[in-house]
């Protein structure tokens, strides 16, 4: 984050460009060919091609450049966005009976993001390949394999990081999207009664004249502002105003463009909807313009790949999900990470999902469900942080609130309709998510507290050993705490069984705030409980990863040094014994304990040497 920042203006929002505008920059492929698929079963007509036109322009100015670039980019926390960001913002100062609501809803949202990423590489590098059937329809038989590949080697240099590949992103995008505008320039300078499309009546008599097929075709026309939680969730890479400037000056102008060049050509040659896109390039043009798109879409997957990372860390940073390994591939970029399990779940998932469903327009029908639903939550969210968090009018924000679902509502329930058709899938994958995320918060609350009722208050427990002095043995202890009270349990284990305590003891507790990075000078906080005993609170932000030796480093600057070799580290284990519980209760309980049993373990977690752990295991009922 910090590296983009440093950045010239032009720098960063070519960056942007390449980073945050890959999805919505390659729907052209694939929207306005669905928009005519057999199951609206349309004819581009010049009236309905004039109503899809205007649908499509009036999405992209009201959702997209009003709703989230005027508005939900506001909604930061210290510059960082995301759902998850969005929902610890919404929770600060609403009233408690809300709380629990808007959680609920930021974690459906979390989910509903996994989903979506599924979907995207899929659906974007089989649209760009696809190009190949208008070459010549003797390659359609290689489109599958291809895009195999291509989606194979995808994630597989995912290990390596993309730092030097993605300086290419914003140059290969902005080429990209020049091609976007200049194709559809040529096509409107052709038959220039296009433009009348940008007249919103077009869209209204389009919903008069066709009633419930226009309601349906709704869930094609979403295709074109997928991605558009990007724009939100990306905001801490590169901040507003180069999101902004990258949209307005190049993004918005070459997908009208392109759109309309779309529109004009099937005035003119009906014959073009099997696939508008790529029937816009002069037969010269097409093998070039299919290289460069699978470019843009393997960019545009690239950077769902990477949200879907950083989505991870935040989630495992605030207790949502399990602690997992997380690399860091990038010695200047924080935000260059990668997560080997979500990445093969998520190339295992993409697989299954491109073998199934086989062709885009197959996967049109799964694609919109998660989006839409994604774009109410936040709706939801963001109204209630201008409500509580920004103290904005109650009026103001009940009517913006009302105009924004009337926007969202719509789209999301137009593709509820496509749920049989293949919406399940994304639905299905949110759902799992949720699931787990929700099963992991809770029971791991549950927990907590057992363990505290297990353990005793830190003071009395000091001054029980002033009182009975135990034997001291030379070094220092280090005991990680679960919980801000109570003695750790690994230390009364050891205390029962060994009979003897280090010459200084140290009970280190990491706590994440809900905000991306905490100032160095806050890092750390030593207090001192006796002559012996000494509580470290090591608190970090969500975007950072804790590290013990880098604890030690502060340590030292503030005046307590360590020496890592005559160090111990204790730790507890816990085995988690299920109590008996109704049906429903006991199916969560066993889910926490297969996420635990395969949760990162702690001195893997906080990168303490192994040769330095002792482990103290203890069974607790859940």
């Amino acid at each position: 984050m910090d590296a983009h920042k440093k950045q010239p203006l032009p720098a960063i929002t070519l960056a942007a460009i390449g980073v945050v505008y890959g999805d919505i920059g390659t729907s052209p492929l694939y929207t306005f060919k669905e928009c005519f698929s057999p199951h609206i079963g349309l004819q581009p007509t010049q009236a309905v091609v004039f109503g899809f036109l205007s649908l499509i322009f009036w999405s992209l100015i009201l959702i997209v450049s009003i709703k989230y670039l005027c508005f939900v980019l506001r909604a930061d926390n210290r510059g960082e966005g995301g759902i998850l960001t969005l929902m610890s913002l919404a929770g600060r100062n609403t009233p408690p009976n809300m709380t629990t609501l808007l959680l609920i809803l930021g974690l459906i949202g979390g989910g509903f993001f996994y989903g979506e990423v599924v979907i995207t590489p899929a659906m974007s590098v089989l649209s760009a390949l696809e190009g190949l059937q208008v070459v010549t329809p003797a390659l359609t038989p290689y489109i599958l394999p291809v895009a195999i590949a291509v989606l194979t080697l995808l994630f597989f240099i995912q290990k390596h990081g993309t730092a030097k590949v993605g300086r290419l992103f914003g140059p290969v995008m902005l080429i990209w999207f020049v091609s976007l505008g200049l194709l559809g320039a040529v096509s409107i300078l052709k038959h220039p009664q296009i433009l009348a499309a940008l007249n919103p009546m077009w869209g209204l008599h389009f919903f008069a004249e066709h009633k419930w097929i226009a309601f349906v075709a709704l869930g094609s026309v979403v295709l074109a502002i997928t991605g558009v939680e990007a724009l939100y969730a990306d905001m801490g890479h590169f901040g507003r105003l180069p999101i902004r400037i990258a949209w307005f000056a190049v993004v918005l102008p070459a997908l009208l463009l392109n759109y309309f060049g779309q529109g004009a050509l099937l005035l003119h040659n009906p014959a073009a909807v099997n696939n508008p896109f790529f029937n816009l390039a002069p037969g010269w043009a097409l093998v070039p313009l299919v290289i460069l798109a699978t470019l843009a879409t393997v960019i545009a997957s690239q950077a769902v790949i990477s949200g879907v990372f950083s989505l991870t860390r935040q989630a495992v940073r605030l207790g949502y999900l399990p602690g997992m390994t997380i690399k860091h591939t990038s010695e200047s970029e924080a935000g260059q990470i990668y997560l080997p399990f979500i990445n093969w779940m998520l190339f295992a998932a993409v697989l299954v999902v491109v073998v199934i469903f086989r062709e885009s327009s197959n996967l049109a029908a799964a694609y919109g469900i998660a989006v839409t639903g994604t774009m109410v939550i936040t709706t939801l969210l963001v109204c209630s942080v201008a409500r509580y968090n920004w103290d904005w009018n109650p009026l103001l924000v009940r009517v913006m609130l009302v105009c924004l679902l009337i926007l969202d509502v719509p789209f999301f329930a137009a593709n509820v309709l496509k749920l049989l058709a293949g919406g399940w899938l994304p639905l299905a994958l949110g759902c799992v998510m949720f699931t787990v995320m929700a099963t992991w918060k809770w029971e791991r609350f549950l927990l907590f507290r057992q363990l505290s009722r297990m353990s005793m208050p830190l003071d009395a427990f000091i001054l029980s050993l002033n009182k009975d002095k135990p034997v001291r043995v030379p070094g220092t202890a280090v005991y990680m705490a679960r919980t801000q009270h109570g003695v750790p349990l690994a230390l009364l284990h050891n205390l029962k069984h060994n009979k003897v305590l280090h010459e200084r003891v140290v009970i280190i507790s990491f706590r994440t705030q809900d905000v991306p990075y905490v100032e160095p000078d806050q890092h750390i906080e030593i207090e001192q409980l006796s002559d012996n005993f000494w509580r470290i609170y090591a608190t970090y932000g969500f975007h950072e990863t804790p590290d013990v030796e880098e604890v030690f480093r502060r340590c030292a600057q503030k005046g307590m040094n360590f020496s890592l070799m005559g160090t111990s580290f204790f730790l507890s284990r816990e085995t988690l014994i299920p109590q008996r519980r109704s049906f429903l209760a006991m199916l969560r309980v066993k889910l926490f304990i297969l996420l635990s049993k395969n949760s990162l373990r702690a001195n893997d977690f906080f990168h303490i040497p192994a040769n330095r752990v002792v482990e103290l295991g203890v069974q607790v009922e859940c």
